[in-house]
């Protein structure tokens, strides 16, 4: 009905004089005052024309307090979050592993919990959970312990046994079960990655290493010691080089020593044909990471998204500018308290615009050459570890013969090596049978 919405927001907030003082609390408040300038229906536009008015109305003595919640702060109408309205705003953001400890002990106070389970490891392992989902990777891990027992009890039995009661112990095997199932709520719409890849898996480049720890292990490990200087840590890194040299691969391996999560994102993906929706795609972006903080997030092919600006040939909407701008604005808007750093990766540095690759931003400059003779030979021990390697295989023959080789193409060689022997052995088992028949 035409005016009801409006009817009903108005006996709220009679109700809540009447039996003041009051708390007024509207949750999902994005849902019924979004940006009037986005919204195509008349009755959002009434409704929050209507929520204006009766925030202007609250009278300093009645003694009631409106607050709201919301998961998009940037959905709701601006007018709202003024002054003499929703003048302060609180961001309640994702538990950091002490936070995640505490609840983890709240939720499991009342748990019969194994000798072996290790909160502080759980807590370390959950980077992206808020506290709901701790609650459920906590009921999940006690689900997993009941179905491993379910054997020893009687569903026709009205009662179940005392000693298998008694034997009911969430172990850190249950834990670990429920963590594999388990994902961040506030993560599922996207892809992050948590990356396992270790400096082992990475042939050579000891200095690059050596510099990346220095960038962004050593804050996230030793704070106090850049505290203690008065350093602020960096923002954001660009690897360059040759295509195929190991950029992906060192920034997974960087996430994965510093226990953070990984998003990568091709910097094309960010481009559409909308006005307005590339610089949305960059938003949401850094929203998403910074919701799965501790996290590295790796941007490919960052000189699609990062030339010059005005050097754009047939861009006529500007739209290439527009999202760089939404770049810069983002990384300055980062708080180092957030946990969130950059990576861009590019094979024609000259391209990047030189606003992204000054102090605060993109600011260190590391690159990434194509392997000498010691890290082919790395490279080929890392690729082939798992891979039973006749001795005869001479791998310091093969790195010599490589000069001028990427890492991807040792990468391939590998592979192809891998394939071949394969096959012999496929077609050794399959003549080995036709000699028995």
């Amino acid at each position: 009905m035409a005016g009801e919405s409006e009817s009903n927001l108005r006996k709220a907030f009679e109700e809540a004089e009447k039996n003041s003082p009051a708390i007024i609390f509207i949750d999902e408040i994005d849902a019924i005052a979004p940006k009037r300038e986005k919204t195509n229906g008349e009755v959002e536009r009434r409704v929050v024309s209507q929520m204006l008015t009766l925030m202007d109305g609250i009278k300093a003595r009645s003694n009631v307090i409106v607050m709201a919640a919301t998961n998009r702060p940037n959905s709701v109408d601006p007018a709202l979050r003024r002054f003499g309205r929703f003048d302060r705003e609180i961001d309640i953001g994702i538990p950091d592993p002490i936070g995640r400890l505490e609840i983890l002990r709240i939720h499991t106070k009342n748990m019969r919990l194994a000798d072996d389970v290790d909160l502080e490891k759980i807590a370390s392992d959950t980077h992206g959970f808020v506290g709901a989902d701790v609650a459920a990777l906590c009921s999940e891990a006690a689900m997993q312990q009941i179905r491993g027992k379910m054997d020893l009890i009687d569903l026709e039995e009205d009662e179940i046994d005392a000693s298998v009661l008694d034997s009911l112990a969430v172990t850190m095997d249950d834990f670990r079960y429920a963590l594999g199932v388990s994902n961040p709520s506030a993560l599922r719409e996207t892809v992050v990655e948590v990356p396992t890849t270790r400096w082992s898996d990475i042939g050579g480049l000891e200095n690059v290493k050596r510099e990346l720890q220095e960038t962004v292990q050593y804050p996230v490990e030793h704070p106090e010691k850049f505290l203690k200087f008065g350093m602020s840590p960096s923002k954001g890194v660009l690897f360059y080089g040759p295509p195929g040299c190991g950029k992906t691969l060192l920034a997974k391996a960087i996430a994965n020593e510093c226990q953070a999560n990984f998003i990568s994102i091709k910097g094309p993906e960010l481009l559409t044909m909308w006005f307005g929706e590339s610089e949305a795609n960059v938003r949401d972006v850094f929203d998403k990471a910074r919701a799965a903080a501790p996290c590295v997030m790796f941007f490919d092919e960052l000189d699609s998204v990062a030339k010059a600006r005005g050097g754009s040939m047939g861009d006529a909407g500007g739209a290439g500018d527009r999202v760089l701008n939404q770049i810069l604005t983002e990384m300055d808007g980062m708080n180092a308290k957030k946990n969130v750093f950059v990576i861009g990766a590019t094979n024609r540095p000259d391209q990047i615009d030189g606003a992204l690759l000054r102090p605060g931003r993109l600011d260190q400059l590391i690159y990434i050459p194509l392997p000498d003779f010691e890290s082919r030979y790395a490279i080929l021990q890392a690729t082939l570890r798992k891979s039973p390697v006749s001795p005869v295989v001479d791998l310091k023959f093969i790195a010599e013969k490589t000069n001028g080789f990427s890492g991807a193409d040792l990468t391939e060689i590998c592979q192809r090596a891998c394939k071949l022997a394969i096959r012999e052995s496929i077609e050794a088992d399959i003549n080995r049978e036709r000699e028995r028949e």
